[in-house]
């Protein structure tokens, strides 16, 4: 097979919510088709893909370097042994004359494609994306569901507390049995009445998990540390910079709570760096990469080997993004389960149309691919794209 032609834009997801570090106001998203000549039902296979929320667009990045070198390479460099699409020969060939070092944007821009590419190899074989890595990749078998916890919490220009209880109590009437608010956008007096708030919502049985988004200095990461430590959190998420591994490690020895972090560690290598001095514990903690914002899933899967050296499972990795993309490693890979955005970062957010969560727990439809195509709100964005 071949590609024929890659078409890429921008697309924005603009909010008014913020979290304790950035607005949303002006948040957009690359997009990307890559078409191939396999012909089905008279159209030919296209793979689709986008970038998680909270990074920007990667147009530039995109357009001068990454897609150039796919489209020059080789179509006989692109292909397996079995003359199949290589998501990973596809890598190598974006990644040529890239310095080592330097993650951040580059790896957004990687993962946008290296995600459409994977979708387009499991559209050729017909099969849904999860049952293609796990018939791949995963001895230990695959499943076609995954548990999610409801992400929201946002502050938002004139949100007070008891609408923030009823956001949360509309995600656990959606079947949700674990939820995540933000914090460090208030004091911290605030912020625990808010987290008393939701705790008393959605009631003993039911998680919450807290997110700082790496707001922190160590006096206010310490603090937060101690005043949950009297809560049943599910987790304390990226409570310091995530590059600080020092400070990280010394959040994780104080905390009660257990640690989460990894969303915006872009590599292989910074994994590695984390579990070696960031003070992470695989019995309690969770790691929280998102592969869509870290060169996508081949080197997703070089971070999971990383992972497994350190003594670590990756039934403690739960990615960040709340996309189907992850939601299909989650199940395909034997991940922890997966971030869900109900209604916030449409239409990129959330899963295929019609796929209720029972019980914290999502399934998987077994349309061949990503599943896009079922998601009606998003597969317009595509269609467009393309023409058609």
């Amino acid at each position: 097979m071949r590609i024929r032609a890659i078409h890429h834009a921008v697309v924005p997801i603009a909010s008014e919510i913020r979290n304790a570090y950035i607005s949303f106001a002006k948040m957009t998203v690359s997009v990307v088709a890559v078409v191939s000549d396999v012909v089905r039902d008279g159209k030919p296979l296209v793979g689709f893909g986008f970038n998680s929320n909270g990074r920007y667009d990667q147009q530039d990045i995109l357009s001068r370097r990454i897609l150039p070198r796919l489209l020059e390479a080789s179509p006989k460099s692109l292909l397996d042994a079995d003359g199949a699409l290589s998501p990973e020969k596809a890598w190598d060939a974006m990644m040529r004359d890239e310095k080592p070092g330097g993650h951040g944007e580059r790896s957004v821009a990687v993962g946008v494609v290296d995600m459409a590419l994977w979708d387009l190899a499991a559209k050729v074989e017909g099969k849904p994306l999860y049952q293609f890595l796990g018939e791949r990749y995963n001895r230990c078998g695959f499943s076609n569901q995954a548990w999610v916890y409801a992400a929201g919490g946002y502050y938002y220009p004139g949100k007070d507390i008891p609408q923030l209880v009823d956001e949360m109590r509309r995600y656990v009437d959606m079947g949700y049995e674990s939820v995540k608010i933000k914090i460090g956008g208030a004091p911290l007096a605030d912020d625990i009445a808010r987290i008393e708030a939701v705790l008393a919502a959605i009631g003993p049985d039911r998680r919450l998990a807290v997110d700082a988004n790496g707001r922190f200095d160590r006096p206010t990461a310490l603090a937060y540390a101690r005043a949950l430590a009297g809560y049943p959190l599910l987790w304390y998420e990226e409570p310091g910079d995530p590059l600080d591994f020092e400070l990280n490690a010394e959040i994780a020895a104080e905390s009660q709570v257990p640690v989460a972090t990894g969303e915006n560690i872009f590599s292989h290598q910074d994994a590695r760096n984390l579990l070696r001095y960031g003070g992470m514990r695989p019995e309690r903690d969770y790691l929280q990469m998102d592969p869509a914002l870290s060169y996508g899933l081949v080197e997703y899967r070089r971070t999971l080997a990383v992972l497994a050296e350190q003594g670590w499972s990756p039934g403690r990795c739960v990615p960040h993004g709340g996309h189907q993309f992850a939601l299909h490693l989650a199940a395909g890979l034997g991940l922890g389960g997966n971030e869900s955005y109900p209604g916030v970062f449409e239409p990129f957010g959330g899963f295929a149309d019609g796929v209720p969560v029972e019980n914290g727990v999502v399934r998987l439809p077994d349309a061949p691919g990503i599943g896009i195509e079922a998601k009606a709100g998003l597969y317009p964005v595509y269609k467009k794209l393309l023409g058609w």
